[in-house]
Formats: structure tokens, sequence, C-alpha cells
């Protein structure tokens, strides 16, 4: 995983940098602490020795100066001459810069100065001078004292000499005295430093080694955040540790919740699934929606499940099993299942809006097949009984009547309802609409026109402008029952089982729908009587010879559902 990678606006750092950063942080902490601490005390004991040194150099000076004070009052009387004497004698005790040893009269001019780099013709800091002029009075005539020239603070320790009636004083610039110190200080903490970039180098190596499954937990939840699927966490040669078993601890959710999800799927519509995924809830609450809704009926239901009984449910099944496979690849999802009737819509799916009419039919024809192929399985499974014992039961007879099933299926679309009904304890997906109980009516009128599919107008323009593959023959205007408007209604003719005698049939019968549409009732029953389809013979039927009625406009009223 990328140390960069960013999920909700926040970066997501992995742990071991998070580890090592807080480690070195630490350890640098810890370090210059203790060499701080180290400085710090070996400052108080370098004042000690300071002081020792001082008082050290100052006893020999006093010592010295005295026994020239002797000399130059006894014998030599040559004050510059004893003040080099003791200038000299000073200086070889002064090996840092900016030390000093030097006499100092009350009144801050000096008897000697000595130092390497200093060059002082009077004492520099009269209120230094003022407070241990002060303490001589006081009959205090040696201590320590602080004084400045200006530019550097000096600690020093002076000592009253009465011969001279000068201050001896002896001055070390602290600053410089603790310049070893310091140099020492800044070489461990560059030390420090770079043992520290190694550390760090060896950490973030051996850490990235042993949280490497942590990156590999992270980048899989990631991509399933990113994805909104729940998948396991692959962690092949994965050590026995807490991280493992997190991991696995994960896939076992995983697995139990994927199970629940495969559930929740079979039992609400694919939408809802996904919805309910992402939002995690689901809302009562329902839009208006153009959609176009697949109804599809099996015939003969009654005898099937007095003839077959329980096994009823096996038949539906294996039927069922396909053809809803068949209503989901083409992006249909099913709103109910009654029995021996199925409800699909089309268009509500993410993405999968245009073209909803057309994969409608497709759907439709796919189901036809579906049906066709287990008519075909049962009479090959009944060809065999023949072959092999000549004959079948009376039961078995019945059986294999029921068992071969046909299924109407009606197709129309429109504005509709679509959403969530019921309570927060207990809802489910619908769809309301004229045109969800219209989809169900034109299936009905298969069983009268005996054709596999009808659809609406709406179905018809709309697959019509998206695909060249269906030709709709327009069967009759009808207006079914609880519905006050006439409505035309179509079978859509795969053009690829289109044959030439089929379409010349078609073609009569489209002569002579328009002669029945015209109220010219007599040349349509000619027409009809020559086409030769089981559609025909229900104009037919209608006619039955007679004119037609005065006040006809076309429309025929369907008495039955």
């Amino acid at each position: 995983m990328s140390k960069y990678t960013k999920v909700g606006g926040v970066w997501v750092i992995p742990l071991h940098v998070k580890i090592v950063v807080v480690m070195v942080l630490l350890l640098l902490a810890s370090n210059v602490g203790s060499n701080l601490i180290n400085l710090v005390m070996n400052r108080g004991e370098q004042v000690k020795l300071l002081n020792t040194l001082l008082v050290r150099d100052l006893t020999e000076l006093f010592i010295f100066t005295g026994n020239q004070y002797e000399i130059y009052a006894n014998y030599e009387k040559d004050l510059s001459k004893s003040a080099k004497v003791l200038r000299d004698n000073s200086l070889h005790n002064l090996k840092r810069s900016r030390s000093s040893s030097f006499a100092v009269y009350p009144d801050g001019s000096l008897l000697f100065f000595a130092s390497p780099d200093l060059d002082w013709k009077v004492f520099p800091d009269s209120e230094a001078l003022a407070g241990i002029n002060q303490l001589k009075l006081e009959k205090v005539n040696e201590g320590k004292f602080n004084f400045t020239d200006g530019k550097y603070q000096y600690k020093a320790i002076y000592k009253y000499q009465a011969g001279w009636d000068v201050f001896l004083v002896r001055a070390e610039d602290q600053d410089v005295f603790n310049e070893d110190s310091m140099r020492v200080f800044w070489t461990i903490a560059l030390i420090i430093l770079i043992f520290t970039l190694m550390v760090t180098l060896v950490a973030v190596l051996v850490l990235r080694h042993m949280f490497r499954f942590v990156d590999r937990i992270t980048e899989s939840l990631m991509a399933m955040q990113r994805t909104q699927e729940l998948d396991l966490i692959d962690l092949p040669n994965a050590p026995s540790d807490d991280i493992t078993y997190m991991a696995m601890s994960f896939n076992s959710l995983s697995v139990t919740v994927k199970n629940l999800m495969s559930i929740f799927r079979r039992f609400v519509t694919q939408d809802v699934a996904t919805r309910a995924y992402k939002d995690r809830t689901i809302r009562l609450e329902g839009t208006k929606k153009i959609l176009t809704i697949l109804f599809t009926d099996i015939r003969g239901f009654t005898f099937m499940t007095e003839t077959l009984g329980n096994d009823i449910i096996k038949l539906l099944n294996l039927h069922y099993d396909k053809a809803i496979r068949h209503i989901q690849d083409k992006d249909g999802i099913v709103g109910s299942i009654i029995g021996d009737a199925l409800l699909a819509v089309y268009g509500t799916l993410e993405g999968a809006y245009e073209k909803k009419s057309l994969k409608a039919l497709q759907s439709a024809y796919l189901i036809q097949d579906v049906a066709s192929d287990l008519r075909a399985a049962m009479r090959a499974k009944k060809d065999s009984i023949l072959q092999n014992r000549g004959e079948l039961t009376p039961m078995e007879e019945d059986i294999y009547k029921a068992v071969l099933l046909e299924v109407g299926v009606g197709i129309d679309g429109g504005e509709v309802f679509y959403g969530n009904i019921g309570s927060y304890e207990r809802m489910t997906n619908t769809v309301i609409g004229d045109n969800v109980n219209s989809s169900s009516r034109l299936e009905g009128l298969t069983r009268v026109y005996q054709v596999p599919v009808i659809t609406s107008g709406f179905v018809k323009n709309e697959v019509e402008a998206d695909s060249g593959d269906y030709w709709f023959v327009e069967l009759d205007t009808v207006q079914v029952k609880g519905k006050t408007e006439g409505k035309k209604v179509y079978w859509p003719v795969e053009r690829k089982s289109l044959t030439p005698e089929l379409k010349e049939q078609l073609l009569g019968h489209i002569e002579g729908l328009e002669a029945y549409y015209r109220g010219d009732w007599p040349t349509a029953e000619k027409l009809m009587s020559k086409v030769g389809l089981e559609l025909s013979q229900v104009f037919l039927e209608r006619i039955g010879g007679r004119a037609a009625p005065s006040n006809w406009n076309g429309i025929w009223a369907m008495t039955s559902k």
C-alpha cells in the first residue's frame, strides 16, 4: 500500500511508518536527553574544577606576589620590573582564550595584567570593583565575583594583597572553559543521529517485513470499499500471530455476511439488494419511472397441479431456474412469482435503462425457448418409453400432458410507481400502475390469439427504435376488461424465424384486418379464411357470417381477463 493513499479525504499511513516515527522520536528524546543530563552534570563538575584551578592559581600568585613585594621593597625599588616579573610568572598558567591574571588597585588601575589574548589597561567593570572594595571595608578580603568587559562574562576569584595594596584576580571566560564539553556534546549528538538513522533504516526494513500482512489486509479492505463488495483476504504463508487471526476472523465474518447477502438477494430484487448494501438501509419510498413490464403465465396450470400434486414444485423450479437467469442476463429484475405467474421489470438497474423494451422482448423469446426445450425433452422421454414398452399407462399419459409446458408472455410499458411499500417491520418491493395490469391482460390475450408473445404500442415503438430484428404484426384493437379505451396489440415475430410461408400468411392477416377495421366484415371473413393461422380463426368466429354492427368502431371489447 502506498504511504500516500487517501480515503475520504484522510491520509492512510501504514502502521509500520507510525511505529518507526514514534520509535525514532523516543530514541532521539532518550539519547539527546541523556546526553543533555550528562552535559549539565559535567558542567557542575567543571564549575567545581574551574573554582579549584582558580584557587590554586590564585594561591600561587598570592605567594609569588608577596615574595616579589619583599624584593621590590627591600632591594630593587623598580616597579615596572616587578610588574613585568609578576606578569611573566602569571602567563605560564594561562592556556585558554580570554584567561587572565592581574592585580588591580582599588581605583581600577592595574599593577600588571597577564592574558594570552587580552590587553586591558584598566579594570573594565567599575561596578564589580566597587563591590569588592565594599567587601574590603567589611573586612572581607577574598572571594568570588563576576564581571564583564562589555563583551564577555567572566568568573573570577580575588584576594587582597596588603603589601602592594591590590586585589589579585584570577579570571576565566566560562564559555571558553565549557567549549570542550560543548564540543563533546555535539559530537555525541552527531553520533546519536547517525546511530538513530541506521537503527531507523533497520527498523523500517524489519517492521515492513513484520507488518507486510497488515499492508495486504489494508489493501484488500480498500479494494472492497471501492467495489462495495465483500471478499476474502488472501494471506499465503502468513505466520501464526494475532494479525493472521484478525484476517481469518474477518474472512469468517465475510463468508457469513456474503451468505446472508446471497440469501437476501434471492428474496429481493437485485437493485434493492445493491442499494441496501451501499446505503446500509432500506427505506419505505418510491418514485414514478418509465419502465417496461413483462408478465408470463403457464397455461393449463390447474390441470398440471391436479395431475402432478407436490411434484408441481419441481417442475416450476425447473422452468423458473432457467427463465429467471435469462431475465437477469437481460438486466431485468424479478418483481414477483405467484405460482404459475411471474412478473419482471426492466429499466430499474443502474446503467440498464436504455433498450429496456428490447431486452424484455429478448427475454420473452428466451423464456419460450426454455418451455420449448422442456417439451422436446419430455417428447424424447415419451418416445423412449414407447420404444421400450409400446405404450404409456393412463397416469403416465396424464403426467406427460401435464409437463408439456405452454407459456404466454405479455409486455407493456410506461409510467409506473416503483418502490417499497409496507412497514419497517415487513416491506416488499413492488411496481404499481395501469401498465402493470395491462401486461397481465396482454399475456391473457396470447391464449385468445394463440401466439407466444403480445406487446403494446409502447413496446413496439421502443424496440423498433433500437432494433430491426422483429416484425410487429398488428393483431387487433382490444378494449380489455376494466378499461374504457381500445388499445392496439402486436405480435413481435422474430425475423430470423420468418419463413416465406409465414410471411405470406401474416400479410394476408393484415389485409383481412384492414377490412375488419373498416367494417367490411364479409371481405374480412373471406381474406381471413385463406390465412390458415390460428389467430385468424378468432376473427372468423367473431364475424360468423354477420355484418359489422351499425356502431362499429374497430374495437373489440373483451368480457373476461
